[in-house]
């Protein structure tokens, strides 16, 4: 077959940057206490805000370059938050809206653009019931691990260790419209692998397929139908597990006698987390769960094990005084749904790591000699750019209409 090798190097797989080529740097928030994982310390931590005034409330604003109580800013897309200025608001604590903080560590955020010094305004545009964004992880040599995260929430773009990726949605435009693909990129897949290739599909091979590397992710494409299929069903799965339920899809479990539960109560303060190997048991001081496979509790991503950062995101003491201050008394019961679930999810992945040694194995492989040959390589600099999706007014500071 033309454009096929059987041996096609890593550096000589296409990036993701070419396959999916509009992305948004991550986040950058500015002051840490906008995020918690629940939606009640945030509106408590609100609610302190608003009732300080002059000097205090500047200081526990925590001013940046970027944002502090003065700054002029419209609000955010779809979110109905105040735009006057902050050194004046008055008003209820605007609904949170759930945020991928970080790898597999799903949070809350104030959306309120006065707060956020970098929040991205062309994300919060496309995020919809149909959207979809992939998250690079940051490239660590040798660590394990995948390379390409999905999910549902706005994603922060965290990364746990190196440098972190790029964010990019699956739709340039509200409603699943407009796929964020290369063009030419979906009929030459169809024509090669004998059927109609759909955005989704694109986005489950990459999860499957994905391979770090110091250029960005590497995202092989098989000359085999075969080998495509499998990969997609594959991406699917692993996809379906890190959406946790959304989109309408079902919640991840393990199967009988495998499903983790709390065999000893977790304390209102825990302050350590350890695992015991032989018991497959997880640790929260004197709190016990179990059983928890090995595999979970060795997930690690970018060098990072998922258990133990999540554990510390929601147990590192904060500086006395500020608003990080403000927290649960003791420790919530979501948490500990949301902790068997993380379980769940991590065990369920680490399930699939043979399927996707086996596929990384398979070939062979289209150079991207062969995306240029018929096309689709370079890619347009159109392509990179955020499509136009304004068919409303969007609110500016003071309560003007932003001229866009």
């Amino acid at each position: 077959m033309r454009g096929v090798t059987d041996d096609v190097p890593l550096d000589d797989a296409p990036l993701l940057d070419e396959l999916m080529p509009w992305s948004v740097a991550p986040l950058r928030l500015g002051r840490s206490w906008i995020v918690a994982p629940d939606v009640r310390t945030l509106r408590a931590r609100w609610d302190r805000l608003v009732a300080a005034e002059g000097t205090e409330r500047e200081e526990l604003f925590r001013p940046s370059r970027a944002r502090t109580p003065s700054s002029s800013v419209a609000a955010l897309p779809g979110q109905r938050t105040g735009t006057v200025r902050f050194a004046r608001e008055s008003g209820p604590c605007p609904e949170p809206v759930r945020l991928a903080h970080g790898p597999f560590d799903e949070q809350w955020l104030l959306p309120d653009h006065r707060l956020i010094d970098t929040a991205r305004p062309e994300l919060w545009r496309v995020a919809d019931a149909r959207q979809l964004f992939a998250v690079e992880q940051g490239y660590v040599p040798g660590a394990a691990g995948p390379a390409l995260l999905v999910t549902a929430a706005l994603p922060a773009g965290r990364s746990p260790a190196g440098r972190p990726g790029r964010i990019r949605p699956l739709f340039r435009r509200p409603g699943g419209e407009e796929p964020n693909l290369v063009p030419g990129l979906l009929p030459l897949l169809g024509e090669r692998y004998g059927g109609q290739v759909t955005a989704p599909d694109v986005l489950a091979w990459a999860v499957a397929a994905a391979r770090p590397s110091a250029a960005g992710c590497r995202v092989p494409l098989p000359a085999r139908p075969d080998v495509w299929s499998t990969g997609v069903e594959l991406g699917r799965r692993l996809t379906d597990i890190q959406l946790r339920g959304a989109h309408g899809g079902e919640r991840p479990r393990l199967p009988g006698g495998r499903r983790p539960y709390v065999r000893a109560p977790i304390p209102a303060r825990p302050t350590t987390l350890a695992y015991e190997y032989g018991e497959e048991t997880l640790t929260l001081d004197d709190g016990r769960i179990s059983p928890v496979p090995a595999e979970a509790w060795e997930f690690h991503v970018g060098g990072v094990r998922m258990l133990e950062q999540w554990f510390a995101h929601r147990t590192a003491p904060a500086e006395p005084g500020g608003l990080e201050a403000i927290g649960p008394a003791a420790w919530p019961q979501e948490w500990t749904s949301e902790l068997l679930e993380l379980i769940t999810v991590l065990a369920l992945l680490a399930e699939r790591d043979g399927e996707r040694a086996a596929l990384a194995a398979e070939g062979p492989w289209m150079p991207r000699a062969a995306l240029r040959e018929a096309g689709v390589l370079p890619v347009p600099d159109t392509a990179r750019r955020p499509a136009s999706v304004l068919d409303h007014q969007e609110e500016g500071p003071e309560g003007q209409f932003a001229l866009l």
